[in-house]
């Protein structure tokens, strides 16, 4: 019965949401609650509930402050010479752009850290999007498929979890991989540059006269993106050179004098980041109240950069405690550990030796519908336990269990994705609709490339 419901739940949820009948933060709330009241929970759904707030208030907190962070480092001016150079060699190319945004999103990726490559990407490209009329879902596709594809890194996250999970050392599960890591990094610059393309023909080539006013060339279509919330023109500036280079240069939130503070702060903040010294949470909460002390001094400045911020602030959290809701009924009702069973139970004997192969297929929708750790630390090890019968080493079995991150970085359950369909102001169905058949595209491609190389064995 669990079994059932937790899959219906899942499905439910995924219809609710890709065709638009609710957004994710009503789905998010309102269908595990129902079908954790089917399972039997009770009253005891409200400790469930809890329970996953509290595991996810760190989360919420580094979304937090990492969007006033970086609001502030945008707002002052760090990353206007980025656009500039951005611009400048992209021209007036909508292909250029898009593979500019991956090439970028994987150089941010090495910090490992989603949320911040995120929150960069967007703030740098999206201005261009706008102004070149170039549809925001292909940012959110392409930023989303280059950081999901970089998350197997040592220091991103999957990488640590599969090699705790099964005493290895993170190093023996990355360093084989890297073969599988760069034949998806040039799979998704191939469907960046696809992509690229495909705006170039929708909307032309744009000119910019002296004013710095757009005006289309050749031929295309409708200027329309495709998105929700940010289809139209409305960007301030946009239209009238206000926006020059993607920023406007007369802001007065620029602070030109404390550039290289603000560059050194950032610096830090990502340095300290990698060598783990603090909690990522912590982190961003003492560069947050730096920045904002340094920058504006004065209390109704601090206030007013605070506010500048709040509508990304409020929807991202919003997101995060209702993506709590479906952790909580999933781990609290048991629905996780019987899918999990279920799944293992269901593998005929014949196929023991190829259940490597299994898992990097498993692991395509498992990390799609459960957390990271749910995977990792509760199904991982019971597969990696039958497949040693077989011959196959644990090893090998972490291995092929990373392959689905290409994947598991578009669930709604990823706090790091909402954040980036936030900013982008793009519908997560529609980002799903662009984005989900190209993830499982490079996670085959990963899976298969580890098969070729002998570091995923098969049968």
């Amino acid at each position: 019965m669990l079994v059932s419901l937790g899959f219906l739940m899942v499905a439910v949820f995924m219809y609710l949401v890709l065709s638009k009948r609710a957004t994710p933060v009503v789905g998010l709330i309102l269908v595990p609650v129902a079908f954790g009241l089917i399972a039997g929970a009770g009253t005891d759904i409200g400790d469930m509930i809890v329970g996953g707030v509290e595991s996810l208030a760190p989360t919420a907190a580094l979304l937090f402050f990492a969007i006033i962070f970086f609001g502030i480092m945008i707002d002052v001016g760090l990353f206007d010479p980025l656009v500039r150079l951005i611009l400048r060699l992209v021209r007036d190319d909508p292909a250029r752009l898009v593979v500019g945004t991956a090439v970028l999103a994987m150089i941010v990726s090495l910090d490992g850290d989603g949320s911040t490559t995120f929150i960069i990407t967007t703030s740098a490209l999206l201005p261009l999007y706008l102004k070149l009329k170039v549809s925001p879902v292909v940012l959110t596709v392409v930023t989303g498929l280059s950081n999901a594809t970089m998350n197997i890194i040592p220091w991103g996250g999957p990488t640590v979890r599969a090699a705790s999970a099964l005493g290895l050392s993170p190093s023996e599960v990355f360093v084989p991989m890297i073969p599988s890591l760069v034949v998806g990094l040039l799979i998704v610059l191939a469907f960046a540059f696809h992509l690229g393309v495909m705006e170039r023909r929708r909307i032309g080539r744009l000119v910019w006269s002296a004013e710095r006013i757009p005006a289309r060339v050749g031929s295309g279509g409708s200027g329309s993106s495709g998105s929700a919330g940010t289809g139209d023109d409305s960007t301030a500036g946009a239209e009238t050179g206000g926006f020059i280079d993607g920023l406007d240069p007369n802001r007065a939130s620029l602070r030109p004098r404390l550039l290289p503070f603000n560059a050194m702060l950032t610096v830090v903040l990502l340095v300290v980041l990698v060598l783990d010294v603090l909690p990522i949470p912590v982190l961003f909460m003492i560069a947050a109240g730096i920045a904002l002390a340094v920058n504006f001094p004065r209390v109704t400045d601090q206030s007013a950069a605070i506010v500048r911020h709040s509508s990304s602030i409020v929807s991202v959290v919003a997101m995060v405690f209702a993506a709590a809701v479906l952790t909580g009924v999933f781990q609290g009702t048991g629905m996780v550990e019987a899918m999990a069973l279920w799944l293992t139970g269901v593998i005929p004997d014949a196929l023991g030796p190829f259940l490597a192969v299994i898992t990097g297929v498993l692991s395509i929708p498992m990390t799609f519908f459960m957390t990271n750790d749910a995977f990792y630390f509760g199904v991982l090890p019971v597969l990696a336990e039958t497949a040693a019968q077989y011959g196959v080493e644990p090893v090998e079995m972490a291995r092929a269990s990373i392959t689905g991150q290409p994947v598991h970085m578009q669930s709604p359950l990823v706090p790091a994705i909402l954040l980036l369909v936030t900013l982008a102001g793009v519908h997560l169905a529609d980002h799903h609709r662009k984005v989900l058949w190209r993830a499982v595209a490079v996670s085959l491609a990963m899976l298969v490339t580890g098969v070729l190389v002998g570091q995923i064995p098969f049968g």
